[in-house]
């Protein structure tokens, strides 16, 4: 059961509730222990996703909630919106564009074609959920009809295993730049610019790859990326922020960086970090906050603006 006071959220534990696992824990990395009721203050118009553990670490619903939240991981989660709750950009109901799928090398490809010819193309990790879940094809044809964006072609992919590509792959590197970018020009035509795109640890992704080699990928969007990161390592709570060191010791130019974090997610400050690391070399960005956590209402929250953020014409 929750009561709401403001920004103040009290959480009162059933029966049977031994932890508490939410957006503030980052869910089962940091259960937090129950011994009553629990008191928290989010920000202004906040949305919090939560669930409970039992006392053999199984999680489940709160039964007395009055939402379910939409979220792909975990099911069970429960949500609450402060008064003024955010709501995501709404894109068109049925596009215009063509969508072709495709597969390339060994992942499958969804590839959006806008209904003009597009002078970008953004490369999308995680693209199977983007594509359904955020509608990011939906949100950019409207913006486009909106006059807000530049036409973009938007191509859709799936790693083979999400952990391992993500994580500072060269073989991701491999198939990114001698398979997807090649066939993808081949099949559909080029553009003026190129752009990465992705969640997490496609965010992770998204930024090395794209300060790895600017010269192909100019524009980049990251939303809750895993920071958090180390060749080779595997703990997105502990592992320290490689990418982060890297970047300050390399020349790495990008010419737009839309940087995004929830405010109730443990890599906010890990985003604040490398927010400040853009701002002090000069590198051209936006970054933003949204009151919500690490999960894809977050992300489509703060998608329109992103893509304005690296395709607006105002950059044109």
């Amino acid at each position: 059961m929750v009561e709401i006071r403001g920004r103040r959220v009290r959480i009162i534990p059933p029966a049977g509730a031994r932890s508490l696992i939410a957006d503030t824990t980052a869910w089962r990395y940091a259960p937090l222990p129950l011994a009553g009721p629990l008191e928290l203050v989010l920000p202004r118009r906040a949305y919090f996703e939560y669930a409970f553990l039992d006392e053999k670490d199984r999680p489940f619903a709160d039964p007395e909630a009055t939402e379910t939240a939409e979220n792909p991981w975990y099911p069970y989660a429960a949500a609450v919106r402060l008064e003024g709750a955010l709501q995501p950009f709404a894109g068109v109901a049925e596009l215009s564009g063509k969508v072709r799928r495709l597969r390339i090398g060994k992942r499958h490809v969804v590839v959006y074609e806008p209904p003009r010819p597009p002078r970008a193309c953004l490369l999308v990790f995680d693209g199977v959920a983007y594509y359904r879940i955020a509608k990011l094809a939906h949100v950019a044809e409207r913006l486009w009809r909106l006059g807000r964006i530049s036409a973009l072609r938007v191509v859709f992919s799936e790693p083979l295993n999400r952990d391992e590509d993500y994580r500072f792959s060269d073989e991701l590197r491999r198939h990114v730049l001698r398979e997807v970018v090649p066939e993808v020009t081949a099949r559909f035509g080029g553009v003026a610019l190129r752009g990465l795109w992705g969640a997490s640890l496609g965010g992770l992704a998204a930024l090395w790859l794209g300060l790895e080699h600017g010269e192909v990928f100019s524009r980049v969007g990251a939303q809750s990326a895993a920071l958090k990161a180390v060749v080779g390592g595997s703990d997105a709570w502990r592992d320290p922020e490689w990418l982060l060191q890297r970047y300050r010791e390399s020349a790495a130019e990008l010419d737009m960086v839309a940087l995004q974090a929830g405010k109730i997610e443990w890599l906010l400050g890990a985003a604040r970090r490398f927010a400040a690391a853009l701002a002090d070399r000069g590198t051209p960005h936006e970054y933003r906050e949204y009151p919500s956590g690490h999960n894809w209402y977050t992300w489509r929250l703060g998608l329109a603006e992103g893509l304005e953020d690296l395709f607006g014409v105002d950059l044109e």
